[in-house]
């Protein structure tokens, strides 16, 4: 699991690379945290590149979910595509977060929360 970090229009876009599962979730929540801890309030997460995802790693999200609105920021996720969506559909996720089909309706979303 790689998350790579980057700024565009003054939203934080993290992107997943590889596996969260339960060996790598950890890290995963465990970095998440740092970057709204560090001040960002707006953040995507894209995961076009990601292969999987665990309910270690759904929980994870939950998580900094949960860290983001206390710090009064939101999370947006998008480019969720095959296994991966399959799994956040059979978890009851996609209501659960706000989810976009590209980064760039992530990031106009989360401008306007």
């Amino acid at each position: 699991m790689k998350l790579i970090e980057g700024i565009s229009e003054d939203v934080t876009v993290l992107e997943a690379h590889g596996r969260v599962d339960a060996s790598t979730a950890k890290e995963f929540c465990d970095r998440l945290i740092t970057v709204i801890n560090s001040g960002s309030r707006r953040i995507v997460i894209d995961f076009k590149n990601l292969a999987y995802i665990s309910s270690a790693g759904l929980r994870a999200l939950l998580l900094a979910d949960r860290a983001a609105t206390q710090k009064q920021g939101k999370l947006a996720l998008c480019e969720i595509t095959g296994d991966v969506k399959r799994l956040f559909e059979i978890g009851a996720f996609l209501d659960v977060f706000m989810i976009c089909a590209s980064k760039q309706e992530a990031i106009g979303r989360l401008r306007l929360a």
